[in-house]
């Protein structure tokens, strides 16, 4: 039997209101549309069967202080489907942020909107930079935000109370979540799909999204680093740490600690794994660090040694020319004339 136009959305409301997953979606001005893509088609895919696009265990509308386009960092634009609504109709409001050179991403009545919804406890979400937008919103206070290692430094200069990490895809609690953006956003839609609808429908949706499985939270960004040689993920991590404190300022120890181990146990980590130990893996960090820097721009000898941790000029230049046998203005001269 054929169903009829008004049918066809009285099915589709009735679905929608026994939607086992409701999402708000809060766009940015020059969001990253593939975040918001991944996210979203993760859901549509999870919430029906066959591929039909029906809004049976998921729901989601894009929301916003105006129904005016936004446009994303691509030129790509969106239409908000609601206005702000009671944000306890939603399970999760995700912030979708994108390009961190724009001045207000977004206006006072989303952020506005967003402290109503920690208020009445919906859990809140940044996806890509989002979580930057939650942050100024003083919306990050007693969470760990999880950025990409290329805003990782950004972040630690702009909020410098807050606690931040770049080494592993996504965060998520009771209360808050982060992640890098990119394809970290379709594996954290497919923790909230296993989480309130079914293994089977996060299957479903990542295989026609050809993704072959969901990472976890704690997997380690990909990126081409130091440590590509290295399958260890406490060395992975390890390194990614010295590079976000470049310029040696993390104790060992700490650092130790922060991948769960003893100081003894890494420095074994290390030396079976990397054939050094992790002073002088750090060491390395940031040396290679200097040299990107030395390469890449015109800053003086004094001031790239202060980046890296170093007191003076001679002492950065002895460890350089010891490291890479010439000087850092031999590799600057090198580097020019390539």
């Amino acid at each position: 039997m054929t169903m009829r136009p008004g049918q066809h959305r009285l099915a589709d409301d009735a679905a929608k209101q026994t939607a086992r997953l409701k999402v708000g979606f809060v766009l940015s001005r020059s969001f990253t549309l593939s975040a918001f893509a991944l996210f979203v088609d993760t859901l549509r895919l999870a919430s029906d069967e066959q591929d039909r696009s029906g809004r049976v265990l998921a729901d989601w509308q894009v929301i916003g202080s105006t129904r005016h386009l936004i446009t994303s960092s691509c030129g790509v634009q969106v239409a908000p489907t609601s206005d702000f609504v009671d944000p306890s109709r939603f399970d999760y409001i995700v912030v979708v942020g994108g390009l961190l050179t724009v001045e207000n991403p977004v206006d006072q009545q989303t952020i506005t909107f967003l402290k109503q919804a920690d208020a009445k406890k919906v859990p809140l979400i940044g996806v890509c930079t989002g979580s930057f937008i939650l942050a100024a919103a003083g919306l990050m206070k007693r969470h760990e935000s999880c950025v990409s290692w290329l805003h990782y430094k950004e972040f630690r200069e702009r909020f410098p109370d807050l606690s931040v990490r770049s080494d592993r895809l996504f965060n998520l609690d009771r209360q808050r979540g982060s992640c890098a953006g990119g394809s970290s956003a379709a594996d954290m839609a497919a923790l909230l799909v296993r989480k309130y609808i079914s293994r089977d429908a996060e299957r479903n949706a990542l295989e026609v999204l050809q993704i072959e499985k969901a990472r976890a939270p704690a997997d380690i960004q990909p990126r081409r680093p130091l440590y590509d040689d290295y399958d260890d993920t406490r060395v992975k991590a390890a390194m990614i740490t010295m590079e976000q404190f470049v310029d040696g300022s993390m104790p060992i120890e700490k650092l130790a600690a922060m991948v769960g181990l003893s100081r003894r146990q890494l420095e074994r980590i290390f030396i079976d794994k990397t054939g050094m130990s992790p002073a002088k893996a750090y060491n390395r960090v940031r040396m290679e660090r200097a040299k990107s820097i030395l390469a890449q721009s015109k800053a003086p000898l004094i001031e790239i040694a202060l980046d890296v941790g170093f007191e003076n000029a001679s002492q950065f230049t002895r460890t350089f020319k010891r490291t890479f046998g010439q000087t850092p203005s031999q590799h600057r001269a090198a580097s020019r004339a390539h």
